[in-house]
């Protein structure tokens, strides 16, 4: 259910298994971290639906009566989630994600891992795995909750409760509003991509981990880096910037 796709410096994960209303089994979480690490280099990453209607319904429910009985299987579930989920999260380029439908339990999790998220005018948004009678993995709780604050998490988490694109966008869920999030996160991956590759890992890192040190020694071997020159020559010559 998971594709790649490749349009110049712009990566698409795509996800496409309308049959489930894209939800990922174990295998699924497993081959979306497989496909992480073939995106080096990328400028950009996007991910999306490529079914119309829906993101992604999340874990796929119906390996839950396994799970049921089978305590290993809990644990190649939980480990899989986690290993698919975080490696779109440690990705070094921008990756934007593109919600048109429904994103739902696990789905919320996954864009999470983002770092900007889009909703289209059909976009809705719901975490009730305590209507089933389950918790939320704990590092995906912690991304929700610095995501849209403590207290708007407890009452998604608690409620389970859909919410619209525009309710979304206002409590910070998601970054932009867009009558086709696909379209928008397109043009935002493409402007993202003209601008320097290198720089613009470094600003990601900084924005994922402020506290590392290395950033110092980066911030200041830039000023003798390829990317400067090239962005100080077409300054000077009043033209668009060209990165290698």
């Amino acid at each position: 259910m998971i594709e790649v796709r490749w349009d110049g410096p712009i990566a698409t994960i795509a996800l496409a298994r309308g049959s489930a209303r894209n939800a990922v089994p174990i295998a699924g979480w497993e081959h979306l971290a497989a496909a992480a690490t073939g995106l080096d280099a990328a400028r950009a990453v996007i991910l999306r639906s490529d079914m119309p209607g829906i993101f992604s319904a999340g874990a796929d429910i119906g390996e839950f009566p396994q799970l049921q009985t089978d305590p290993d299987a809990r644990t190649r579930f939980r480990l899989a989630m986690r290993a698919g989920i975080d490696a779109l999260a440690a990705l070094p380029m921008p990756v934007l994600v593109a919600i048109d439908g429904g994103c739902f339990g696990a789905a919320v999790a996954l864009v999470l891992a983002a770092d900007v998220r889009l909703a289209g005018d059909g976009a809705q948004f719901a975490v009730p795995p305590a209507r089933l009678g389950l918790g939320y993995p704990r590092e995906d709780v912690v991304r929700l909750a610095a995501q849209v604050g403590q207290g708007r998490a407890a009452e998604l988490l608690f409620t389970g409760e859909a919410i619209d694109a525009d309710a979304a966008a206002r409590i910070g869920l998601v970054e932009r509003r867009a009558p086709d999030a696909g379209a928008a996160a397109l043009d935002l991956a493409q402007r993202i991509a003209e601008n320097a590759p290198a720089a613009v890992r470094q600003l990601k890192r900084a924005l994922r981990n402020p506290a590392d040190s290395h950033l110092d020694a980066a911030f200041e071997a830039a000023f003798g880096g390829a990317e400067l020159a090239e962005g100080l020559a077409a300054f000077h010559a009043r033209r668009r910037p060209v990165f290698a």
